[in-house]
């Protein structure tokens, strides 16, 4: 079975229009020309970004300017590249440097939409780790910056660019299982609040219940003022940094589910064609007002998309799982995305996928490849900032995904079942939860007006 939009996409590659959900074309500046090294600009430079920046600068780009509040990131990037400008304060950046065609963006998610939105208004090219934004209005704001700016955008979802997500999703898309009426994802990680045995049994980095009633001072070689960015002011401790402890705050990341489900829910929303979910719920602990929950559970309700029937996709993070995996119907990965269809099931990860029942499908020929390879993430943007080529995870479909995934944490955090208006930002049923859509204020200094 293979969607009407999806063969018209099939039969453009022959002639070069791409136009796959997750492959959109940029539309190179007229500043950039294929032969150009490209002037890169990169906000966050230790842990993720400054993997990036090794990625990044591998085609022998130029790094003309690097930014960090963690000086001693910043100093060991300005021995690497001692020609780019240094900077604490990304917003000194955009006002003193512009001399730039991209910005890679690295820094703790909550600041992620300030650090974007400069370079997509002076029509750079921006990659962005992942989750795309803190929040679901910044998410929605973000998209339709980067549809104006029309240049080369990316999330960092590099498990998106890997052969093993193109097969599962030429599977789907041929109809390998039948139309698929449900799925799970679920994943073993469970960052946020949780017992001290907990903590142990997950392997957690850091045992906390709540905010510390005194702060510490920050280490020298942080700036702790700018390290907050829009966030409310608080003393500095350590059970907030240095990263991945600041992900199950909720001033500043949005715990394992809009984290990790921005590589493991990628699966299902592109082989489903997945968009605006129309309800979502969610089930785990008490909502904790600062914490977001080791273990809980979600569940999504599509409507049909072109010929594709309507479907649930459920997550489960931490302790819940699946109950076929909890009642050994399927083999008993730590982390999976299962499509359940009407002639059999797909069980994947990251890197291998099995049809089951096995015995259903001996002797079962794949489908002839009809996706692009990928080179692979980064090389995917930076060969859209020259040319205009696409991109797996440009902006309007990451911003999908992520919505989608912060969705799932605003129904926990209502702790009830929400319908959802994706065109007016609404949720009809239960408008209090609106609150949860995005910052109320975010603090002097900072701004996406």
């Amino acid at each position: 079975m293979i969607s009407r939009r999806r063969f018209l996409a099939t039969a453009g590659l022959a002639t070069g229009a791409i136009a796959l959900p997750g492959l959109a074309r940029a539309q190179a500046p007229a500043t950039t020309s294929p032969n150009d090294r490209l002037r890169l600009a990169f906000i966050g430079v230790g842990g993720r970004g400054g993997a990036n920046l090794r990625e990044l600068t591998s085609q022998g780009d130029e790094v003309v300017a690097i930014c960090d509040v963690d000086q001693r990131h910043l100093d060991r990037a300005a021995t690497q590249f001692p020609q780019a400008k240094s900077f604490r304060d990304f917003r000194a950046l955009y006002d003193e440097f512009q001399e730039f065609d991209a910005v890679v963006v690295s820094t703790p998610e909550h600041t992620h939409a300030y650090a974007m939105l400069p370079a997509l208004r002076l029509g750079k090219h921006v990659y962005c780790e992942k989750p795309l934004t803190h929040n679901i209005r910044e998410a929605r704001l973000i998209a339709e910056a980067a549809r104006e700016a029309g240049v080369a955008t990316q999330m960092g979802t590099q498990i998106h660019a890997t052969p093993n997500y193109r097969q599962v999703v030429e599977l789907i898309r041929t109809g390998a299982i039948g139309p698929v009426r449900e799925a799970h994802v679920w994943v073993s990680r469970a960052w946020g609040l949780q017992s001290e045995e907990e903590a142990k049994q997950h392997n957690d980095i850091v045992y906390v219940t709540g905010r510390p009633a005194e702060g510490m001072t920050p280490p020298p070689y942080l700036d702790w003022d700018l390290w907050l960015g829009p966030a409310a002011e608080r003393p500095f401790h350590e059970v907030y940094f240095p990263g991945p402890k600041w992900y199950r705050w909720w001033d500043w990341g949005s715990g394992t589910m809009s984290d990790l489900g921005s590589h493991w829910n990628d699966l299902p929303f592109w082989a489903l064609e997945l968009d605006a979910p129309l309800t979502v719920s969610a089930d785990g602990p008490e909502p904790h007002p600062e914490l977001a929950p080791a273990s809980m559970s979600a569940t999504y309700e599509y409507g049909p998309r072109g010929d594709m029937p309507a479907c649930t996709v459920h997550w489960h993070q931490g302790s819940h799982k699946p109950q076929i995996w909890r009642d050994g119907g399927i083999p008993q990965w730590a982390n999976g995305v299962l499509f359940i269809g009407d002639k059999g099931m797909l069980l994947a990860d990251y890197g291998k996928y099995v049809l089951l029942p096995e015995a259903d499908f001996t002797g079962f020929e794949p489908p002839e490849p009809f996706l692009p390879e990928s080179p692979g993430q980064h090389a995917e943007w930076l060969n859209g900032c020259r040319n205009g080529t696409p991109t797996g995870s440009p902006f309007d479909y990451a911003a999908a995904l992520t919505e989608a995934n912060h969705l799932g944490n605003v129904a926990f955090r209502d702790g009830g079942k929400i319908a959802w208006d994706r065109q007016n930002l609404k949720i009809p049923n239960r408008p209090d939860a609106e609150r949860l859509l995005g910052r109320e204020s975010p603090r002097d200094g900072w701004t996406l007006a």
